[in-house]
């Protein structure tokens, strides 16, 4: 499956940096039975929805028009914008996102916890850097990267 978010990543980018669109991520991934190939992006301000369908028509028209197809099974195309709680994939986005409200989701517990939410306050090479809640109190808490899962934007309720 790599190869063809490789591939896509490939063909999709001439489109976005004609437009001054970001790539924030791209899936190809089965449910059921129907195969999915999403492709995620973003500009300052948000992406639109129109925006979005000028991406899929112009990927679309060529993804159809390669032979061999790169593609091994029938697949649906969606792309859109990766929502309000946008995944941290690229250290820019770890660097955007200080200050911002975010979720972290560990592959080792740590306190009994494997997920955590706080405004990140310091990024570096190494650790992540989280003002977090917890019951009354704040804490400062440092999370290894190596640990870190998956981190997204969160929305503060």
């Amino acid at each position: 499956m790599a190869n063809v978010v490789a591939t896509v990543t490939e063909l999709v980018t001439p489109i976005l940096e004609e437009n001054t669109f970001e790539l924030v991520d791209i899936e190809y991934v089965k449910e059921g039975r129907d195969w999915f190939l999403r492709v995620f992006i973003d500009k300052s301000g948000g992406i639109d929805i129109n925006e979005c369908v000028l991406v899929s028509e112009q990927l679309s028209d060529i993804l159809d028009s390669l032979d061999p197809d790169p593609i091994p099974h029938a697949y649906f195309l969606e792309v859109s914008s990766p929502g309000a709680e946008r995944p941290l994939k690229k250290e820019e986005d770890y660097l955007n996102a200080v200050n911002e409200y975010i979720n972290v989701s560990l592959y080792q517990a740590i306190d009994g916890e494997k997920q955590y939410q706080g405004f990140l306050k310091e990024v570096t090479e190494e650790t992540l850097t989280l003002l977090v809640k917890i019951k009354t109190r704040e804490k400062i808490m440092s999370f290894d990267r190596k640990n870190i899962a998956k981190a997204r934007l969160a929305i503060q309720f």
